[in-house]
């Protein structure tokens, strides 16, 4: 049998005239295990067997880096696979099969491939931060390890790490991001369900966060005479007057663009993404946008976008410019005014008349919103980009020349049309 020493000191063996030989030979251990020692002085373990009336050869791994002792243990292994009827060198080729099939379906792997197929059309904000959390708090953790073999506790302990940071709104978001994996394992054959069912209520509740907005009359009026004063830009001036009256996320202002606003029908059509879902969305453009967007055209009507980035017309205004505008202009955008709550002020000012429903229909309010409007009758709810249009164009010239009203300091005029 071998010795350590002599493994050690085994050389390429030596022809008689004194050059090295160009064929390797073989020291035997024992139960046909061998070290091979290679003409370039290389030394592998070896172990030489039959089945099934073939004779076979199995590799055990290189000296030094897989050591007498360890060789000796893989051949043992080795040979009780084959006193059970198991070809050592076939189990060991299903099992790098395995191994290469568990990679291809690890976690991170499903993982890209759902972000790719559902998060593909989502707005470029939300792209960034279902990948950043994956590849922060879930991928170093997750990545590895084949979706079908994700227990509930892994889960809970990549959350745990996020809610520890205090960022419990990121924890929640994280869990239904991995949810929506799952899911979308089972759905593939890949794993049987979506373990994450099992972690309801493994996380407090969020607390919710209005928008800053303001509703008082005499607030909102020194606020729109506030835009007129407006020392800076002309493009953040006109977004600030926008921004009241188009009942529209940030996100759609900001990147409106010249090629999506019709000024023959006065109707601006944008796209609205929403869960992975992509919708056009027809607005009615009352005359004072209309006139707002003919003074600003001259300015960028060159660019793509009606409000380009100060430093490039290729992009759209920064999502920080109008929040940045309100402070300059003396308000309190965590308190007082936030651009995300010029809609609740739209929302809640259409809501507070009394004789409202004389004038305006809540759904029409919902629908300008780029909500689901209420549908009692049970039929669902099928979403049309000109949906109830006559209704919401009258409605958003009323809530525009009620803004004017307010702005103008003149007597108020409620939107039910009767004397304050």
């Amino acid at each position: 049998m071998l010795t350590d020493t002599a493994v050690r000191n085994a050389k390429p063996s030596i022809k008689p005239n004194g050059d090295k030989s160009d064929k390797p030979y073989k020291l035997p251990d024992a139960g046909g295990m061998y070290l091979l020692v290679m003409p370039a002085g290389g030394k592998l373990w070896r172990y030489d067997y039959r089945f099934e009336g073939k004779r076979k050869t199995l590799a055990l791994g290189s000296y030094p880096d897989v050591s007498l002792a360890t060789a000796r243990e893989r051949h043992v292994e080795a040979r009780k696979l084959l006193a059970n009827g198991v070809d050592p060198s076939a189990n060991r080729q299903a099992k790098k099969a395995g191994r290469k099939d568990a990679l291809a379906n690890s976690f991170e792997v499903v993982g890209r491939e759902w972000y790719a197929k559902h998060i593909a059309n989502a707005s470029e904000k939300h792209r960034k931060r279902v990948l950043s959390g994956l590849e922060r708090f879930v991928f170093p953790w997750l990545g590895s390890i084949p979706v079908s073999d994700i227990k509930p506790v892994h889960v809970t302990e990549c959350i745990s790490r996020i809610e520890k940071l205090n960022i419990l709104e990121t924890a929640h978001r994280t869990l239904q991001d991995v949810g929506r994996i799952m899911r979308y394992a089972a759905q593939t054959g890949r794993a049987e369900r979506d373990i994450t069912q099992d972690l309801r209520g493994a996380l407090p509740p969020t607390t919710v966060k209005h928008m800053a907005t303001m509703t008082d009359p005499k607030d909102v009026a020194e606020l729109l005479r506030a835009f007129d004063g407006f020392k800076g830009t002309l493009v953040v001036k006109i977004a600030l007057k926008l921004a009241p009256m188009l009942f529209c996320r940030p996100g759609a202002l900001r990147t409106m663009r010249w090629a999506d606003i019709n000024f023959e029908e006065a109707v601006w059509i944008y796209v609205v993404r929403k869960g992975g879902k992509v919708r056009e969305f027809l607005t009615p453009l009352p005359r004072q946008a209309l006139a707002l967007l003919g003074e600003i055209k001259p300015l960028t009507g060159h660019s793509q976008y009606v409000f380009p980035n100060a430093r490039s017309c290729k992009y759209p205004m920064s999502d920080a410019a109008i929040n940045a505008a309100l402070r300059r202009m003396g308000y309190d955008t965590k308190t007082e005014i936030t651009g995300h709550g010029f809609r609740a002020m739209a929302r809640t000012m259409t809501d507070e008349q009394e004789e409202l429903e004389e004038l305006i229909d809540p759904k029409h309010v919902e629908t300008q919103l780029s909500h689901k409007a209420p549908d009692p009758s049970g039929l669902k709810n099928a979403y049309i980009r000109g949906q109830y249009i006559k209704q919401r164009r009258a409605m958003m010239q009323t809530w525009a020349d009620y803004l004017d009203e307010l702005k103008a300091g003149a007597k108020v005029i409620p939107l039910n049309g009767k004397a304050a």
